[in-house]
């Protein structure tokens, strides 16, 4: 591993990561008839889709998972160019559920919202919940927060949090990646 690249998570501390979110959401839910599960491409897809394994095994109830693509809800594409989008497949009515987002990281917040914006073409929930398996702390721009945090991770602005899932990787880690320090030369 490189010096400026330090494991923040393991796969184990993800899978066990991955079973206290499950668990704590399930505690949350008063009907999980109504829950429905849906991840922000691209890996808040896969990580939506370990919850759903996680409560079915915990709790014996299949959970509804759905991917969502936010590319045309975003309100910066003039910054970062345009980008190809991905396909958002919801094949439910999310109209009354309790809807969980799932994100890999959250950092600005407008992700989030942006993803939430894009909900609406797919009826209106009674509620929204956010899950994300690392919170970078102290840079939102949207007041937006997690409900369920699988890692609180205060960074600098000048590093950059790396989500890796086996589905689309081949491993599960999250790692810290620090701009390597640039030497001086008088």
């Amino acid at each position: 591993m490189p010096p400026n690249v330090v494991e923040i998570l393991s796969a184990d501390e993800i899978r066990r990561t991955i079973n206290r979110l499950a668990s704590q959401i399930v505690e949350k839910s008063r009907d999980l008839s109504k829950l429905a599960l849906v991840g922000i491409r691209t890996r808040g897809v896969t990580l939506a889709q370990l919850l759903a394994r996680q409560i079915e095994a915990l709790e014996q109830v299949e959970v509804p998972v759905g991917a969502i693509d936010i590319t045309f809800y975003r309100d910066d594409l003039d910054q970062i160019g345009m980008r190809t989008p991905g396909k958002s497949e919801i094949p439910f009515d999310l109209t009354d559920k309790t809807v969980v987002m799932v994100d890999d990281v959250i950092y600005k917040g407008r992700t989030i919202r942006a993803a939430m914006n894009a909900l609406n073409d797919y009826g209106r929930p009674q509620r929204i919940w956010l899950a994300v398996l690392v919170d970078r702390r102290g840079y939102r721009e949207v007041p937006i927060h997690p409900d369920f945090i699988g890692k609180k991770l205060p960074t600098a602005k000048e590093e950059q949090v790396k989500v890796y899932v086996q589905d689309l990787d081949g491993r599960d880690a999250v790692e810290l990646i620090a701009r390597p320090i640039e030497t001086q030369t008088s």
